[in-house]
C-alpha cells in the first residue's frame, strides 16, 4: 500500500550450503574428500612433504579434539621415489658399463679413465645447469642423464684416438694433442651440432608428449654441448701430460684392417655400389612400412590402485546408494582391511552421488595389485542390484584422458533414436573386446521430472511474460540466482525461493500473485505434467550428442582398437542412427590423430633441419645428403627394436616412442659425419678418392665401435631393468639401441659406396660408363 518495509518482514533470509553433491566413505568410515593441487611451477614432492607435515599438525591439534582424522588416500611421493630410484640405479649401471665397453678396447687403464672423466663432469654440469634454469631433477631429466651416459663419452674417444695416433709420429706430446685435436674438430662440431639442434623441435612440441619430455631433450642437449667443450679442452690437456708415451699397439688392430678391407673389396665397382645402394636404401623403407607396431597414446603405465566406475539406473538417488549399495560394499571390503583375508588392503575410499560413484583400492603388498583387481570385479563389486561395474588398474596419465580412451560421440535430433543407437553400441563393443570396460551416460529416459507448459492466453491475460513465469517457476523450485554478495573475503551467490512443497499437486496449488494484481493458483497459467527423461543433455557443437566411452583391453593398442571400431562396430551402430544422425571420435583416439600429424611434422622439420645444418658446416649439400641418406638404416633397427620387445612385453609406438626416432636422427648422423669429414681431410692430404675413404675406414672405425658400443650399453639398463616407471622410457630407449645398432653396421658400407660412386651415363646409340670425378 505504498507504505516501507523491510525484507525480513516478508522473507527468510540465511546463510546455507548449496546442499551436499554425494556421499564419500574411506576405510569403512562416513568422509569429506579433499583434493589439493599444487602450483604449476610447484615441486611434487616438496608440495607433498609439506601436506604431510601440515596433516600431521592438525590431526594431532584440531581435529584430535572433534574425533576426526585426515587420511592420504593416493600418496604420489612412492611411485616418483621408486621410479627416481630405479632410473638412478639405470644411470650408475649405465656408467659402469660404458667405462667396462672402454677398457675393452683400450686395455689401458690410464687411457680409459682419461676418456670416463668426461662423463662425471658433463653429468654434473648438466645438473649444475638445470638447478640455475629452474629445472628439477626428476624421472625424465634423470632417464635424460642416463641417455646421456655413453653420448658424453663419443667427442672425447674421437679425440683421444687422434691423440694416440699423432703421438707415435710426434715428439712433443702437447703438439701432438693440440694437432690431434685440430684435426677432429670441424667433425665433433657437426656432429655436436646436429644432436643438439634436433632436440629443437622436441622441446617446443606443445601437447602432452612435449610436456612430458622437454627436460629429457634439453638434459641431453646440455649434456652433450658440455662433452664436446670437455673433449677440446681438458682432455687434449690431461692426454699430453698423463697418456702413456708408447702405447702398445692393439690386439685388435688386424681386426680393423681385416674390415677396412673387406669394406673397400665389397665397393669397389660400380655395379656393387649401386646395387648396396638400391638394396640399403629400399629394403631399410620397406621393413619399416611393414613392420611398423600399431600406433598408441601414451605409455601404460600403472599405479599400484585398483580404480572402478559405477554406473546405476537414471533416476537412482544419493540415497540409494549411501543406504544399500556403500554398506554392503563396506562389508564385503572389511574382512581385506583387517587383513582377514589376502591382499591385505592399505585404504579404499569410495564416492557416490546421484546415478553412479567410483571406488578406488589399494593393496599394502604392490605387486599384488592385479590379483586385487580380480578380487574387486569378481567379489566386491559382484551381484549389486542394478549396478554396473567397471574395474581396472589404475593408470598414472589419467589426468590426460587416461591414455587409452576412446569416446564415440553420437550426434542427432532425435534422442530416443541416439540412445537405441548407443546400447547397439555398447553390445557390439562387449562382443567385439571382450573385457572392455564401455558405459554410456544417458541411454534411458529414465529421470523423473515436471513438465511445465505455459498456458499462453491465460499468461497474456494475466500480464506474464514467458521469461517472468520461467523465473517464476524456478523460484518455486531449486531457486532463482537474483545476484552475488562480496563481504569483502568471499562471494556468495544469492539464490531467491518459494516456501517447500512436497507434492505436485501442492505446487500445482500454490497461490500466485499477478503483475495485474490478481491471486491465481499456479496451474492456472501453466500445465504440470508428470514426465521421464534423460538424467543429462549434451551438445556438443549444437548437436544433441551421446557419449559412449571405453577402454581397450590390455595389451591391445589404441591404433588396433579404433581399426576395430570402425570396420565393426561403426557399422552397427549406423544401422540403427536416426535421419542425420553422426558419429565422431574425441578421447585418446582423437588426441592421437592429432598428435600423429604433429610428431610427422616435427619429424620432417628435424630432418630439414639437419640437411641445411650439414651444408653449411660441410660446404657442400652432396655431402650432408649422402649423410641424410643414411637415416632410414636408423629406423628400420628402431622399428626392428621395438618388434623384438614385443615378443617380451607389450610396447606400443606411443608418442614417447615415436620421440625416440627423431632423436634418434642426430645421433646415428656423427659415423657418417666422421667418415665423411675424414675423407676430405684425406683428400685435402693429396689421396685420390678411393685411398681417402680406404684411409677413413682405417682412422674411424674403432672410435665408431667405441662410441656406438659405449652409448649402447650405457642405454641398455633403461631398456632391460624392470621396475617403476621403466615404461615411460622403454620403448624410446629400445628405439635408440636398436637404431644405433643396424645403423653403424650398414652405415659403414652406405658411406663409402655413396663417396665412390660414379653413375653410369646414358648416351643416344652406345651406353658406357664414365668415372666421374667428385
Amino acid at each position: 500500500d505504498g507504505s516501507p518495509i523491510i525484507l525480513s518482514d516478508i522473507a527468510q533470509i540465511q546463510v546455507q550450503s548449496a546442499g551436499t553433491s554425494g556421499v564419500t566413505v574411506q576405510n569403512g568410515n562416513p568422509a569429506i574428500s579433499v583434493r589439493i593441487d599444487k602450483e604449476n611451477d610447484a615441486n611434487v614432492l616438496s608440495t607433498l612433504e609439506a601436506v604431510k607435515d601440515k596433516v600431521n599438525t592438525l590431526n594431532s591439534n584440531v581435529l584430535a579434539d572433534q574425533q576426526l582424522k585426515l587420511v592420504q588416500s593416493f600418496d604420489a611421493s612412492v611411485f616418483i621415489y621408486r621410479a627416481i630410484n630405479l632410473v638412478s640405479s639405470n644411470l650408475v649401471i649405465g656408467v659402469l658399463m660404458a667405462v667396462c665397453i672402454l677398457w675393452l678396447f683400450l686395455r689401458q687403464t690410464r687411457a680409459t679413465l682419461i676418456v670416463a672423466l668426461s662423463i662425471p663432469i658433463c653429468l654434473l654440469s648438466t645438473a649444475v645447469i638445470l638447478l640455475l634454469t629452474g629445472r628439477s631433477l626428476n624421472v625424465i631429466s634423470l632417464a635424460g642423464l642416463a641417455f646421456a651416459v655413453g653420448m658424453v663419452l663419443d667427442a672425447a674417444i674421437v679425440v683421444l684416438e687422434s691423440i694416440v695416433r699423432y703421438k707415435k709420429t710426434e715428439h712433443d706430446a702437447q703438439h701432438a694433442a693440440y694437432k690431434a685435436t685440430s684435426e677432429v674438430f670441424g667433425a665433433l662440431v657437426a656432429s655436436t651440432a646436429t644432436t643438439v639442434a634436433i632436440f629443437i623441435p622436441v622441446i617446443f612440441l606443445k601437447d602432452v608428449a612435449g610436456q612430458l619430455f622437454a627436460d629429457l631433450a634439453l638434459t641431453i642437449a646440455i649434456a652433450v654441448s658440455i662433452s664436446l667443450v670437455v673433449a677440446v679442452t681438458v682432455l687434449p690437456a690431461v692426454a699430453s701430460k698423463w697418456l702413456a708415451p708408447d702405447l702398445a699397439e692393439q690386439p685388435s688392430a688386424t681386426l680393423w684392417q681385416m674390415l677396412a678391407k673387406r669394406i673397400m673389396v665389397l665397393t669397389n665397382t660400380n655395379i656393387k655400389r649401386i646395387t648396396i645402394v638400391l638394396v640399403l636404401m629400399t629394403v631399410p623403407l620397406a621393413a619399416s612400412y611393414l613392420l611398423m607396431p600399431k600406433l598408441d597414446y601414451l605409455p601404460p603405465v600403472k599405479r599400484d590402485a585398483v580404480d572402478s566406475f559405477l554406473n546405476l539406473p537414471d533416476g537412482t538417488s544419493e540415497t540409494l546408494m549411501a543406504e544399500e549399495i556403500m554398506p554392503l560394499v563396506v562389508e564385503r571390503l572389511q574382512p581385506y582391511m583387517d587383513g582377514e583375508k589376502q591382499p591385505a588392503l592399505k585404504n579404499y575410499y569410495m564416492i557416490a552421488w546421484p546415478g553412479g560413484g567410483n571406488m578406488g583400492v589399494r593393496a599394502k603388498d604392490q605387486s599384488k595389485v592385479k590379483e586385487l583387481e580380480a578380487i574387486v570385479r569378481d567379489e566386491i563389486l559382484k551381484d549389486l542390484p542394478d549396478v554396473q561395474a567397471f574395474v581396472q588398474q589404475g593408470n598414472l596419465f589419467g589426468g590426460f584422458g587416461n591414455g587409452r580412451s576412446i569416446a564415440i560421440l553420437l550426434q542427432g535430433f532425435e534422442q530416443s533414436g541416439l540412445a537405441a543407437a548407443a546400447q547397439v553400441g555398447l553390445n557390439k563393443i562387449n562382443e567385439v573386446f571382450p573385457g572392455a570396460n564401455a558405459r554410456s551416460n544417458s541411454i534411458e529416459n529414465a529421470e523423473p521430472e515436471l513438465q511445465f507448459t505455459p498456458i499462453d492466453r491465460r499468461m497474456m491475460e494475466v500480464g506474464f511474460s514467458r521469461p517472468e513465469l520461467g523465473n517464476l517457476v524456478r523460484a518455486l523450485g531449486d531457486g532463482v540466482y537474483v545476484g552475488e554478495y562480496f563481504d569483502g573475503i568471499k562471494r556468495s551467490n544469492m539464490i531467491f525461493k518459494s516456501e517447500p512443497w512436497s507434492t505436485p499437486e501442492t505446487l500445482a496449488s500454490t497461490p500466485i500473485i499477478t503483475p495485474n494484481g490478481e491471486l491465481i493458483p499456479l496451474s492456472d497459467v501453466v500445465n504440470i505434467k508428470r514426465v521421464v527423461g534423460p538424467s543429462s543433455i549434451q551438445r556438443i557443437e549444437g548437436k544433441r550428442t551421446l557419449v559412449v566411452n571405453f577402454n581397450p583391453p590390455d595389451g591391445m593398442t589404441l591404433e588396433e582398437a579404433m581399426n576395430l571400431v570402425r570396420e565393426q562396430v561403426e557399422p552397427a551402430i549406423m544401422q540403427v542412427m536416426p535421419v542425420g544422425g553422426s558419429i565422431q571420435y574425441a578421447g585418446s583416439a582423437d588426441s592421437l590423430k592429432s598428435a600423429v600429424k604433429t610428431m610427422s611434422n616435427n619429424f620432417l622439420l628435424a630432418m630439414g633441419l639437419l640437411l641445411l645444418l650439414m651444408a653449411g658446416l660441410f660446404r657442400s649439400l652432396k655431402d650432408s645428403l649422402y649423410v641424410v641418406l643414411s637415416i632410414p638404416l636408423a629406423t628400420v633397427g628402431g622399428v626392428l627394436a621395438i618388434q623384438l620387445l614385443n615378443l617380451v612385453t607389450f610396447q606400443p609406438m606411443d608418442l614417447l616412442t615415436m620421440i625416440g626416432f627423431i632423436i634418434l636422427l642426430g645421433l646415428v648422423v656423427n659415423n657418417a659425419i666422421l667418415l665423411v669429414h675424414q675423407t676430405r681431410l684425406g683428400e685435402k692430404q693429396g689421396l685420390n678418392r678411393t685411398e681417402a675413404v680406404n684411409q677413413a675406414i682405417l682412422l674411424r672405425l674403432k672410435p665408431i665401435f667405441m662410441s656406438t658400443l659405449t652409448s649402447i650399453f650405457g642405454m641398455l639398463p633403461l631398456l632391460l631393468l624392470p621396475g617403476a616407471g621403466s615404461v615411460i622410457y622403454r620403448g624410446l630407449a629400445a628405439v635408440i639401441v636398436g637404431g644405433m645398432t643396424v645403423s653403424t653396421l650398414f652405415t659403414l658400407i652406405l658411406l663409402p659406396t655413396f663417396l665412390q660412386i660414379s653413375l653410369p651415363a646414358i648416351k643416344f646409340g652406345k651406353k658406357r660408363m664414365i668415372a666421374n670425378e667428385y
